[in-house]
């Protein structure tokens, strides 16, 4: 541990800038630590509160640029990516989608405070061609914010973090150790989570050759569509779908017979979305449930048609 003193105190701005661009582009690398660690040990470095601050925004910053220009050329199939791999594949696409839609390009102003977000708000950003200039402004600010909090937090515990440090550097390896199990632990907490979910998305898919042959026949299924408005109308949706979510889930329910062939469909990676609705839906008395496999993305490269307006349950 007095070797990872040593380093701080010798790099301290580079530990800095590396550690927020990390973090930036989407490793889950806590930064507040690092933050509060410099600025506790600024009164005996050759740097300020202030160069904390702007190496952090720095780092912040180009990583944003780096997610803001992936979104304009590949747009959100980068979000797609990140929520295949993210921790909470369950709740990623949608949630983002949803903040950013309701909140608009203002959420970047406190995208920082919340875990994945940050990249994904970017990404969407760019994606949905929101003007640059309020993307700058709030993406600034929120970073701005962000990281002078992290600097005020280790100014004003600093005595408490440097008998931190000195607890753990006298513990030599052993403090190494606790904090590397900590890490474990949390990381172990987090993989269970997310092996625990994608057991959950265990159920039977219908390809979208299949739900196409369902239509073609004359079979009427019931097509569900669990995707917020937004991307419902940048996307299209397959004809004859209607909107599905947790507030009209009884009105559905009551309108379709349980025997009714249902299919839901989403654009989010494994169909979380699609699949956590069919579950729901199982409960609401439905038999015949499938989620669509590949989404709208595997309609559309079936070559079947959509519509580009929105359709109401």
């Amino acid at each position: 541990m007095h070797f990872l003193v040593s380093l701080i105190e010798k790099y301290g701005l580079l530990a800095v800038f590396l550690n927020l661009f990390v973090e930036g582009m989407g490793i889950p690398l806590p930064s507040y630590p690092i933050l509060m660690i410099a600025t506790a040990m600024a009164a005996h470095m050759h740097y300020s509160y202030s160069e904390i601050i702007l190496t952090g925004m720095s780092a912040a910053l180009l990583a944003d640029a780096c997610w803001y220009w992936g979104g304009r050329h590949y747009g959100t199939n980068i979000v797609k990516f990140l929520c295949r791999i993210s921790l909470s594949p369950e709740s990623c696409e949608r949630n983002t989608h949803l903040m950013f839609t309701r909140v608009g390009p203002s959420s970047l102003g406190f995208a920082k405070f919340i875990p994945g977000f940050s990249s994904i708000g970017i990404v969407l950003a760019s994606a949905m061609r929101t003007p640059l200039l309020p993307v700058i402004f709030f993406d600034v600010l929120g970073v701005l914010v962000y990281i002078s909090l992290g600097v005020a937090l280790g100014a004003v515990f600093h005595n408490a973090i440097a008998d931190a440090l000195d607890i753990l550097t006298e513990l030599g390896k052993g403090g190494f150790v606790i904090i590397a199990a900590s890490l474990a632990l949390f990381w172990a907490g987090k993989w269970a989570q997310r092996k625990h979910f994608m057991r959950q998305l265990r159920m039977n898919r219908i390809s979208a050759a299949e739900l196409r042959d369902l239509i073609v026949n004359g079979d009427e299924p019931v097509i569900l569509d669990v995707r917020p408005q937004a991307i419902r109308r940048r996307e299209g949706v397959i004809p004859g779908s209607i909107v599905a979510h947790e507030r009209n889930l009884k009105a559905i329910a009551k309108r379709y017979s349980g025997d009714r062939e249902v299919v839901v469909y989403c654009s989010c990676p494994n169909e979380a979305s699609a699949v956590l609705m069919a579950r729901k839906l199982r409960k609401a008395g439905f038999k015949k449930i499938r989620p669509l496999q590949g989404g709208i993305d595997a309609w559309l490269e079936e070559g079947a048609a959509i519509e580009q307006e929105s359709l109401a349950a």
